[in-house]
């Protein structure tokens, strides 16, 4: 590789982890810093790395951007509304007694779909607190198997932001990706029940009553430098003055009615790829072509969430309240996207991309598992498995490309290796251990634990994947 195309890779590289991590700005500036040094290293013109950078973050949102946004909108509308309380309720009553930690895994899963981990989470827990207390189980394994639930498919299945970026900096189809994404997440399950099983009683001991957070608001916002957001709520109560152990009233929507604009804009997606590859010209093709367009797709189940999930007599104006807050916390992930797209479109554009691919064509790692490898490290790093994701599917797009690794399997690759070892940078860390009552070591042993067994499970299925998908 020639040496000043390399020179440019590490540099750029090396700017986006230092920015993300030793500074105080964010990924966003990072990677347009990133972008920015590498193609001044490697000798692209000013005029055109900024043309380079702008086509880049245009493209790349032009095809994800709308997407992002719809999927959290839905996400708000079931937080609000008590939808995902109703379907914790149904998954309860579904898988029966004696298996309540199989139940809070589903529950999570399904939730986190379109909802951030944590506010699943906190939106969850008096759930998992309740079915502990009726039923006589460990509180850590009820606890550890809904937080396990909720980060499977947080990783793994779009319309998750990180997954869904990386579908676009891939360039691979939406629909196999949540299909892949989701046999993926069905096969770890299992896991994450077994270790909740395994490590619960264990750690039911260290609970400390003391550290009930003393706002647990369902917007999760816990950061990495505490366990707490701070607010004016009492202690052990959320905003709306309810006792986080104490569990929810029934919800006032149905399950079955807030299982509809989750499913039915997957569905629909899942069926344009189906379509597409089986019935290709037909007028079933044509039809499932637009309406499983996930722009598309994901606005019908807007449409459905925002006029059949709120009570009736909702306020307009608080709809608009939900939908304009989701938008809002969209914003950064969209931006983030934007700018890794603007990076990857550096690197194609300078030569460093195809130089890489060509320098690391006989290394004996396999190609597939550079995005692994790269969202491993920066997940360490700095703790955002979204962050890790995208980083990973910016930095390696145009080497996996060029090894012709399948888009699908590039993005299960970024997205598995983003599980690796969640710790104090990581915000959902305190929001699961502390919300659960686990502090110091036990709190490692309970999450840092799950996630770095779910992060060497992926691995084997990466693999097999491999096999699948060549």
């Amino acid at each position: 590789m020639e040496l000043q195309l390399l020179a440019a890779l590490v540099l750029g590289v090396a700017a986006v982890i230092a920015i993300i991590v030793w500074s105080r700005l964010d990924a966003f500036v990072g990677l347009l810093a990133g972008a920015l040094v590498t193609g001044a290293v490697a000798g692209v013109p000013a005029t055109e790395l900024i043309e380079h950078i702008t086509t880049g973050f245009g493209s790349t949102l032009a095809g994800i951007g709308i997407v992002i946004v719809l999927g959290v909108m839905i996400g708000k509308i079931l937080e609000e509304t008590g939808g995902a309380d109703a379907l914790a309720k149904m998954f309860v009553r579904m898988f029966g007694k004696g298996r309540e930690d199989v139940a809070m895994t589903a529950t999570g899963a399904v939730v986190s779909v379109p909802v951030f981990c944590d506010s699943g989470f906190v939106i969850l827990h008096p759930l998992a607190r309740s079915l502990a207390r009726r039923y006589g189980k460990p509180l850590v394994t009820v606890s550890l198997a809904l937080a396990g639930g909720l980060a499977v498919t947080h990783h793994l299945v779009p319309p998750t932001p990180g997954p869904l970026a990386a579908v676009g900096l891939f360039g691979a189809d939406l629909g196999a990706v949540i299909s892949a994404g989701l046999l993926m997440a069905v096969v770890l399950a299992p896991v994450a029940v077994g270790y909740a099983r395994f490590i619960g009683p264990r750690l039911e001991p260290h609970l400390e009553s003391a550290l009930v957070p003393e706002s647990a608001s369902v917007n999760g916002s816990a950061s990495a430098d505490g366990p707490g957001s701070g607010g004016e709520a009492p202690v052990g109560t959320t905003k709306d003055g309810r006792d986080i152990s104490a569990e929810p009233a029934d919800p006032p929507v149905s399950a079955s009615l807030a299982l509809v604009p989750l499913l039915l804009p997957l569905l629909l997606i899942v069926g344009n790829t189906v379509t597409g590859a089986v019935a290709e010209g037909s007028r079933i093709a044509e039809v499932f072509s637009f309406v499983g367009d996930p722009a598309v797709a994901l606005l019908i189940g807007l449409v459905i969430a925002t006029y059949a999930l709120p009570r009736r007599g909702t306020p307009r104006k608080t709809v608009i309240g939900w939908l304009t807050a989701a938008a809002a916390s969209a914003g950064m992930i969209v931006f983030i996207t934007g700018a890794g797209g603007a990076f990857g479109e550096v690197l194609r554009q300078s030569g460093v991309g195809d130089a890489l691919a060509e320098a690391v064509s006989g290394w004996p790692v396999p190609m597939f598992l550079m995005p692994f490898a790269i969202a491993t490290f920066v997940r360490i790093a700095q703790g955002s498995g979204t962050v890790a994701i995208i980083t990973a599917a910016t930095l390696s797009a145009p080497v996996v490309h060029s090894a012709g690794v399948d888009p699908t399997l590039a993005v299960l690759s970024a997205c598995a290796g983003s599980f690796v070892f969640s710790y104090v940078s990581d915000s959902y860390f305190w929001v699961v251990t502390r919300f659960t009552g686990l502090s110091g070591g036990a709190a490692m042993k309970m999450w840092s634990g799950m996630t770095t067994l779910l992060w060497l499970a992926s691995l084997p299925l990466l693999g097999v994947a491999a096999l699948i998908l060549g």
